[in-house]
C-alpha cells in the first residue's frame, strides 16, 4: 500500500515511517529539507518529496497514488515567537491536508493530537476521552490541537474518514526533540546535567513507550471508528516514581532538587522574557510548568477494548531506554 505521512522528520513520525516501510509499505514522506530527510529515513520503502503542510500544491504532489495519510506535522514547542503559528500550522495545515486528500480521492485519515486536550484530572481520578466537555487549556499547542479536532470531525460529512489518536508523554529511543522530552530529560539527569524537581515530584503523569505508540496508531488507522478520539496512554507514574526507576535500574542517583511552584513560575518567565528579546528557545513557559503541577492520570481503556492496543510495563520501557541511551555514539 502507498502510504502518505506528515511529520517524518519528527519523534514519532520517524518511527512510523520506518516501521511501516519495514512492513512493506511504500512510503510518500513529506520533507520541507530533503537532506535531513535522507538522513533520518535510510529505507528503500521511503520516497522523499519536498513540500510542506502550509503548501497545497505540494501536497497533492506527494499524496498522487496514496491510499491512507497519517498527520503527525505541528507546532509541539513550548513557545514560539509568533504565537498565531501554533494555529497556524496545527490548524490551517490540517485544513490543507484534508482538502488534498478530498482532491486525491484519499478517505483513510490518521489525525495525531495529544491527551492533553481532555484536560487534567480532578480528585485523583483517571480522565478518558470523554471526561472534560471543556477542560482548561493551559497551552497554546494544546488549545490549537482542540480546534484541529473539531475541524476533522467536521470533514467527515465530505467523505473522510477520519481517526484522532491521543498519546501522552512519549518516551524511548529516538530523536531527541521536544516531543521525546523525557528520554531528553533522562538523558541530562544521568549526566549530572538536570537536577530539578518540579514542585514536589508528586505529580502523576502517564509515560507511553514509543513502540506502543506506534502500535497504536497504526492500529486505529485499521480498526478505529470515524471521528473517534483514542486516548494512547502508558503508566501512570508520578515524577518521582519515574526518575526513582530510573537511579534503581543505573545506579547513578543524582541529588535532585525540590523548587516550589512560585519559584518555578518566576524561573519560566525569565526564560521566556530572555526568548523574547534574544530568540533563544525557553526550556519551559508558565503554562507548561502549571501543567506539569497538575495531575495527568490518563486511562486507554477504550484503546483497549476497541483496538487491541497494549501497555508496556513503566520498568521494561524505562530499562530499554536506557540501553539505548547507553549504546556508543
Amino acid at each position: 500500500m502507498k502510504i502518505f505521512i506528515t511529520g517524518v522528520t519528527g519523534y514519532i513520525g520517524q518511527k512510523l515511517a520506518l516501521r511501516l516501510a519495514a512492513d512493506g509499505h511504500t512510503i510518500h514522506a513529506l520533507v520541507r529539507d530533503e537532506e535531513k530527510g535522507r538522513l533520518l529515513l535510510k529505507h528503500p520503502n521511503i520516497t522523499l518529496f519536498e513540500g510542506d503542510i502550509l503548501n497545497p500544491p505540494s501536497l497533492l504532489t506527494a499524496m498522487k497514488g496514496c491510499q491512507q495519510v497519517y498527520h503527525l506535522a505541528a507546532l509541539a514547542s513550548v513557545w514560539h515567537k509568533d504565537a498565531q503559528s501554533f494555529h497556524m500550522i496545527n490548524v490551517s495545515g490540517l485544513r490543507n491536508v484534508l482538502d488534498a486528500c478530498l482532491a486525491s480521492g484519499i478517505k483513510d485519515v490518521l489525525f495525531t493530537s495529544t491527551a492533553g486536550v481532555v484536560g487534567d484530572s480532578v480528585d485523583g481520578k483517571p480522565v478518558c476521552e470523554g471526561t472534560n466537555a471543556n477542560p482548561k487549556l493551559e497551552t497554546l499547542y494544546e488549545q490549537s490541537k482542540v480546534e484541529a479536532e473539531k475541524l476533522l470531525k467536521s470533514y467527515i460529512a465530505k467523505g473522510i474518514r477520519g481517526v484522532i489518536v491521543n498519546p501522552s508523554r512519549v518516551y524511548g529511543p529516538g530523536i531527541l526533540t521536544e516531543s521525546n522530552g523525557f528520554t531528553r530529560l533522562m538523558k541530562m539527569y544521568i549526566n549530572g546535567q538536570w537536577k530539578i524537581k518540579p514542585c514536589n515530584g508528586k505529580s502523576i503523569g502517564n509515560y507511553v513507550y514509543i513502540d506502543d505508540t506506534i502500535n497504536g496508531l497504526i492500529a486505529a488507522m485499521e480498526k478505529a471508528k470515524p471521528g473517534e478520539r483514542y486516548l494512547l496512554g502508558g503508566v501512570n507514574a508520578t515524577y518521582n516514581d519515574f526518575f526513582g526507576l530510573v537511579d534503581e535500574l543505573t545506579g547513578v542517583k543524582r541529588k535532585m532538587y525540590n523548587v516550589p511552584l512560585p519559584v518555578m513560575l518566576f524561573l519560566s518567565r525569565v526564560q521566556v522574557m530572555m526568548a523574547q528579546l534574544f530568540g533563544k528557545q525557553p526550556m519551559i513557559t508558565p503554562p507548561f510548568v502549571r501543567k506539569y503541577n497538575k495531575h495527568w492520570i490518563v486511562s486507554s481503556q477504550k484503546a483497549e477494548q476497541e483496538i487491541g492496543y497494549t501497555i508496556m510495563p513503566l520498568r521494561e520501557g524505562v530499562s530499554k531506554t536506557l540501553d539505548w541511551l547507553n549504546q556508543p555514539a
